[in-house]
């Protein structure tokens, strides 16, 4: 039996949740984290995130993982050091905001010197190198996650692909890491420079987002012209070339990738002519301006937000599309109330967050749901949606 490898994953979010638990199979794995909460849920061996097969595996199989407050309990000793930490789109500096990547990759390198430090964090193109430069170490690289919220470790499980920005020399045993405690076995393993690595994020959550905001669109002008959305899709599905995915329409992209993804990729295009990157991040306002013209058509007094949330297996909400419409509704006097369980408070931008469904249903004249819900089949005169397929 080889010898377990330490690996130290900074940040326990959806990314970081799922590369500790995938790799404390085979490894001694320590997330480090700032917030008490979550460090003593994954000691307890609760999830920090809602995925179902992140909370089995914790209960179920027998991982190697601990979690800590303390950078110096983290850090020594070390083989690898994973950077799962956020990058929220700053609309003032017009990129995202890395200085958490920042500081964990400057001391990671000075407290675990022998480490190779793998941010897995979306960063502008180019970041690394320039981490590089001011932490004096080729051992900082960037290998792109592609992820779904509540079905990250499934995808950890079965990758559509790995992809190492630096040499295979230099990323071939974290690569091996990842294809040992998958349970796909042929997963193409990419080895590139990592600017072209950090491209390629930005890129491919981009072009789902233009997937997104062309099936939006094609729906606008279907509600407009009053023709059935269902039927054009499935005539423009069938053509192999266009296939049937990321077709189902919505109130927009959103969740925690796609809106700042969409709009870094934008600003990395300062000096570069384009149309198509412009127009999928602006697409996506036009898209609740539409929905939201629908749903005032309609002269509710009272309009019910079912769930905050993107999608039935995720507790996130930021950036949620049904957040815009809401805002909408309410620059034009319209009642607002919520039904979210994931929300604590009882207020949401000064909208009453109701914890019982029965009484959010008997207020509301109009329900609006991202997708729709068995939940909500009682009261299903009432409900606005854009979900044709029932799936994400």
């Amino acid at each position: 039996m080889p010898e377990k490898l330490k690996v130290t994953v900074v940040g326990s979010g959806y990314v970081g949740m799922s590369l500790a638990v995938l790799l404390a199979q085979h490894n001694d794995v320590t997330v480090l984290d700032i917030d008490p909460d979550r460090v003593d849920q994954v000691n307890r061996r609760e999830s920090t995130v809602a995925d179902p097969d992140i909370e089995t595996f914790l209960k179920e199989r027998d991982l190697s993982l601990s979690a800590t407050l303390d950078p110096d309990e983290a850090y020594p000793g070390a083989d690898f050091v994973v950077v799962a930490t956020p990058t929220n789109y700053d609309p003032d500096t017009n990129r995202f905001d890395t200085m958490a990547v920042d500081s964990v990759v400057m001391q990671a390198t000075v407290v675990a010197k022998d480490a190779l430090v793998v941010i897995k964090s979306t960063v502008p193109v180019g970041h690394t190198q320039g981490l590089q430069g001011v932490c004096s170490s080729d051992r900082i690289v960037f290998s792109p996650e592609f992820l779904r919220e509540g079905k990250a470790l499934h995808d950890n499980l079965h990758p559509s692909r790995i992809i190492m920005g630096c040499s295979e020399e230099l990323g071939a045993g974290f690569a091996k890491l990842l294809l040992d405690a998958a349970e796909k076995t042929d997963v193409e393993t990419l080895f590139m420079p990592s600017t072209e690595a950090e491209a390629v994020k930005l890129f491919a959550n981009t072009y789902l987002a233009m997937r997104v905001s062309f099936f939006n669109e094609l729906d606008s002008y279907a509600m407009a012209a009053g023709l059935d959305t269902t039927k054009i899709i499935d005539g423009v599905c069938l053509d192999d070339r266009i296939g049937g995915g990321y077709n189902n329409p919505s109130f927009g992209y959103g969740g925690y990738c796609l809106p700042k993804d969409t709009k870094q990729l934008l600003a990395n295009y300062e000096s570069v002519p384009q149309n198509l990157i412009e127009a999928i991040v602006s697409s996506n306002s036009t898209r609740k301006d539409c929905i939201a013209d629908a749903i005032i058509e309609l002269n509710p007094r009272v309009v019910g937000i079912y769930r905050l949330v993107m999608k039935q297996e995720s507790d996130n909400f930021r950036a949620s599309a049904v957040q815009g419409i809401m805002k909408r509704l309410k620059a034009k006097g319209i009642d607002v109330v919520i039904y979210e369980p994931a929300h604590a408070e009882t207020t949401f931008f000064n909208s009453k967050v109701l914890k019982s469904l029965d009484k959010f249903k008997g207020l509301a004249d109009v329900i609006i749901s991202n997708r729709m819900h068995e939940e909500l089949s009682d009261v299903v005169e009432k409900v606005f949606t854009r979900d044709l397929y029932g799936r994400d």
